[in-house]
């Protein structure tokens, strides 16, 4: 007992509810993905997917596993060669998904999880000259501050509103940040601006986590299937889209 003590206070010891929380939000992206097949591929009507409210859950989920992912990369000693792996199966994913499904992926998930953890990797110094707090407080501020690029500007609508000009739309090339224009389309998207500060946000929780200061149900294990599938949410991203599609075409040939 006083050893699992020393290991949670050095940093040495995973936080158990951040894996549960990772792997349960892994496998809410599934379903989403699963009722998107079902949706766009096999072409069944499935009522929710286009409900406000499910489009919130959506983001509530998957801003808490950028998040996490932002707070496990303070327990890596490489995040530039993650970032690259990561991104590089991201591009894999890019070529090979339209020979299967019809759809493509130009900015998704992996692409977003390769360049955040490739921009902390490279400005981990830097990001470490203010205090966590501090860091994590700014962040928010900059998540929303950026949450409306896809609608023409920087700002909080009515009393901070700075517009982006029109060219940066039509440029074609900016889509990495969330500007994009009438013909874009990715099946899976996740834009740098805002979700790369919810990332950042998470690489400054994480300095909390690492030293152990957290409270204590947060460092063991409480249901330990759950916390293995958030260990290999990569894996499980990249197999499950084959999987389904492989069972919902069987199923509804």
């Amino acid at each position: 007992m006083v050893n699992s003590e020393k290991k949670t206070l050095s940093g040495s010891t995973r936080v158990g509810l951040l894996d549960e929380i990772r792997g349960f939000a892994i496998l809410c992206m599934v379903v989403y993905h699963a009722m998107y097949d079902l949706k766009y591929i096999v072409g069944l009507d499935v009522p929710i997917f286009f409900e406000g409210w499910f489009n919130i859950i959506r983001d509530i989920f998957a801003g808490a596993f950028i998040f996490i992912s932002g707070t496990v990369c303070r327990y890596s000693s490489n995040n530039l060669k993650r970032g690259v792996q990561c991104f590089f199966i991201g591009m894999v994913m890019t070529f090979v998904l339209p020979f299967f499904t019809g759809g493509t992926i130009l900015f998704g998930i992996l692409h977003f999880m390769g360049i955040s953890m490739m921009i902390f990797g490279l400005s981990e110094k830097v990001l470490d000259k203010l205090p966590a707090l501090v860091g994590i407080i700014l962040c928010v501020f900059l998540f929303m501050f950026t949450m409306n690029v896809q609608h023409g500007y920087f700002g909080f609508g009515g009393f901070m509103q700075l517009g982006i000009p029109s060219a940066a739309y039509n440029a074609g090339v900016l889509f990495p940040f969330g500007i994009y224009g009438a013909g874009f389309y990715s099946s899976d998207y996740f834009p740098l601006f805002p979700w790369l500060f919810v990332f950042i946000a998470g690489s400054y929780f994480g300095i909390y986590a690492k030293k152990g200061v957290l409270p204590k149900f947060f460092y063991p294990t409480h249901v330990r299937w759950l916390a293995t599938v958030g260990k290999y949410t990569i894996w499980i991203y990249i197999l499950h889209q084959p999987i389904l599609y492989f069972i919902f075409t069987t199923i509804f040939r």
